[in-house]
């Protein structure tokens, strides 16, 4: 395969669209930057003897149309390498060659022969090859023209108090038949769904991995199985392009622009799933398709001199997240979503990863986090941690101040052992309930700073959380050894699917339970897709490879639990019309400034001051309706004002087996409010919530019978305070005969 020299006019005499003459060019931006008259591909490595650009006219070529060798005399600037190609235009193909020391007990490994995709690509094209010497060959590169008509969008810039977070997987939303799109699986089939997503009532989605993955990785039995949930990145900057409509290389660029476009249109955020801990280059046996054969030792964290990769996320190797290079890499990759795709934030996928140094060993202050706090370009942006990793590091509370939220995993596991009946978890629900001020009181920290959720991707889904207490994971083909163990979960006397009454009554009033619980918290509540209408994985709790109706969301389940559906949605209309539930600062306990009433209290089931201290399953807890000099203190007010009306809130909760009997909390000015039913999880619908919290009133001399494993949330207005304590007989008797 002969090289193209500089200044030179000989080319390959097959190529059907020759190229000038190559021109000086610059050492910046990273990748292939296109220009008026070409395109400057600019690639770092500090070890590479030699590089070279690969240029393909069709995506199934198996070799280079053309290969230009870079003059490292001319075309290098320190470490980074850069030559200026004329008469090339969007759609471009390309990969980058480096030669380079192989020397894998010291960490190099480069290989001449290898084609390599670049870090910094805007979009990727093809599938994964084996070529004829054996190697892997990646898709290849895509020259991309950002241009695109926004028709005047921007950042939605929703309070992250006020967001409802919908997690979701771009293709699992709509592949299934029953979705009716026209094109399922695809960012053109989410924009067919957003009247759907726009009625439930969530204010974001979250989308699982959409920068570029392997869904398949070549193998040598031919036995790949498929990398559904997207963990396994192989090109940071470069949206999927598996979930595209069209064929053309690179479109999967315009047709995620016009996804965002439309759900900032409808009013929804895009959040995005980032991978910033690990490559599908996979340890030293994985194959070689780009940062290892541009600089090994640079962009992973190595072992054993060098011969091995650190494996903190589980999959093989580690990226090297804190090293200086790297770290440019992540946010330059943090501000192309931002600016060219209007994202409005980030979830970062063992997010503990990017604490560790260059060794493993976790830092105080590490540079990538402070630098994603600090950067301007992500300031308007929701910057979300998980903050574990795989190899030991749990951080929740704890992973850093001020912009960054979590997901609480906490919160999961205390909400699901109490309504599972678990000793003595009465004093963690209402910690929870309350927004966790355990772990995020400190630090200038607030309630949205927890991310609540009941369950994610990586779990059961709601329905099997209350329908399997074992995981069933064989058709991951692992024996049932991958995924959690630890699943708090139940199935209430029969293992799946069952026909008897009892277990199918109480599993949708779980469900519910589970529901109210999440949606009434301080905090951001995160649901999964299809949990309002019970989704289920047949008890896969780790179904990252299951392409299939496993995974898909079935839309017939909207129908058959529509009364679910209605639940969930009055349940979201409820926290958005009601900022008693999204506080911006961690309730106290204290008196609100009318004297009477405490922002919040908590009442044991016999209405006295509840004791902490007692083995119960039960816990009353009044959510005081904020005044609005309270919430301009606490910077409530929005554009447009604050979102809804304050009122107060009474939770009733009890997850024992056995119905219990809840007398009104003993305080005179709760009692003279007029409270009305909101929902009852323990009562069949229609009259299990009632939207506009207009339900029965409540008489509070009257004790109140909860059946087993039931909730019920009251509300009270505001705009009246409570009545003044009556004076004595005697004195309106003398008032009364003054009058006459």
């Amino acid at each position: 395969m002969p090289f193209r020299k500089r200044k030179s006019v000989a080319r390959r005499t097959h190529r059907s669209n020759p190229l000038p003459p190559l021109q000086f060019s610059q050492a910046l931006p990273y990748g292939a930057v296109l220009h008026d008259k070409g395109v400057q591909f600019v690639v770092y490595s500090r070890s590479a003897t030699a590089v070279r650009v690969l240029l393909y006219e069709h995506v199934t070529d198996p070799v280079a149309a053309e290969v230009i060798a870079l003059d490292p005399s001319k075309d290098r600037w320190g470490d980074i390498w850069s030559i200026f190609v004329p008469g090339l235009r969007p759609g471009q193909l390309y990969h980058f060659q480096a030669d380079g020391p192989y020397d894998p007990e010291r960490g190099q490994r480069f290989d001449g022969r290898a084609c390599l995709v670049d870090p910094y690509a805007r979009a990727l094209a093809g599938e994964f090859t084996i070529g004829a010497d054996g190697l892997v060959v990646p898709p290849k590169c895509v020259v991309v023209d950002d241009s695109f008509d926004w028709q005047g969008d921007r950042h939605v810039r929703r309070g992250l108090a006020d967001s409802v977070i919908y997690e979701m997987h771009v293709r699992g939303f709509t592949q299934d038949p029953s979705s009716g799109v026209a094109n399922p699986g695809t960012y053109a089939g989410v924009i067919e769904k957003i009247p759907y997503l726009k009625s439930l009532g969530v204010t974001a989605v979250e989308l699982m991995p959409v920068h570029e993955f392997a869904e398949r990785m070549p193998s040598a039995d031919g036995q790949a199985r498929s990398n559904y949930w997207g963990y396994d990145p192989i090109a940071f900057f470069a949206p999927h392009r598996g979930y595209a409509s069209g064929s053309e290389p690179g479109c999967q660029v315009r047709e995620f622009k016009e996804m965002v476009r439309a759900l900032h249109a409808a009013g929804i955020e895009v959040i995005l799933d980032v991978v910033f801990n690990h490559t599908a280059e996979g340890n030293q046996l994985g194959p070689t398709f780009s940062f290892k054969g541009l600089e090994n030792r640079v962009y992973y964290m190595l072992g054993d001199g060098g011969s091995s990769y650190k494996n903190y996320s589980g999959c093989g190797n580690t990226i090297n997240g804190n090293h200086p290079i790297v770290r440019e890499l992540i946010f330059l990759c943090l501000r192309h979503w931002v600016h060219n795709f209007h994202i409005d934030g980030f979830r970062f996928d063992l997010a503990s990863i990017l604490s560790r140094d260059r060794n493993g060993d976790i830092l105080p202050n590490p540079p990538i986090i402070e630098v994603i706090t600090e950067d301007p370009m992500l300031a308007d942006t929701k910057i979300i941690a998980e903050a574990w990793d795989a190899a030991g590091a749990y951080q929740v509370g704890s992973f850093a101040r001020l912009r960054w939220a979590e997901w609480n995993g906490r919160y999961r596991d205390d909400v699901r052992r109490f309504w599972r009946g678990d000793f003595a978890q009465t004093g963690h629900l209402a910690t929870r309930l309350a927004g966790s001020s355990d772990l995020y009181g400190d630090d200038e920290r607030q309630p949205f700073h927890s991310i609540n959720f009941v369950t994610s991707h990586d779990g059961f889904t709601l329905n099997d959380l209350v329908s399997y207490r074992e995981k069933h994971n064989e058709a991951n083909g692992e024996g049932n050894r991958d995924g959690d163990n630890n699943n708090f979960s139940d199935n209430y006397g029969v293992e799946g699917p069952s026909q008897r009454a009892d277990v199918e009554a109480l599993r949708p009033r779980q469900i519910r339970n589970f529901l109210a619980t999440l949606l009434l918290s301080q905090g951001v509540p995160m649901m999964v897709f299809g949990d309002e209408c019970r989704r289920t994985q047949a008890g896969n709790n780790n179904a990252w490879c299951q392409d299939n109706a496993v995974s898909w969301f079935d839309w017939r389940l909207v129908e058959t639990h529509a009364d679910l559906v209605r639940f969930t949605k009055a349940l979201i209309a409820f926290r958005r019309d009601n900022p008693t539930l999204r506080r911006r600062s961690f309730l106290r306990g204290g008196m609100g400034p009318s004297g009477l009433l405490p922002d919040v209290a908590w009442y044991s089931a016999e209405g006295l001051a509840i004791d902490w201290h007692a083995a119960d399953a039960s816990l009353t807890c009044f959510l005081c309706g904020p005044s609005i000099a309270e919430l301009e203190a606490e910077n409530h007010l929005g554009a447009g004002g604050v979102e809804g009306t304050p009122r107060h809130v009474l939770i009733l909760a009890h997850a024992g087996s056995s119905p219990r009997t809840f007398q009104f909390p003993q305080s005179e000015p709760l009692r003279a409010l007029p409270w009305h039913t909101f929902l009852h999880t323990g009562q069949a619908a229609p009259d299990d919530v009632f939207p506009g919290g207009d339900g029965p009133v409540i008489d509070v001399n009257q004790p109140l019978e909860l059946p087993a494993r039931s909730l019920v949330c009251l509300v009270a207005d505001t705009a009246a305070p409570p009545p003044p304590v009556p004076p004595p007989a005697p004195a309106r008797r003398r008032i009364a005969r003054r009058r006459s």
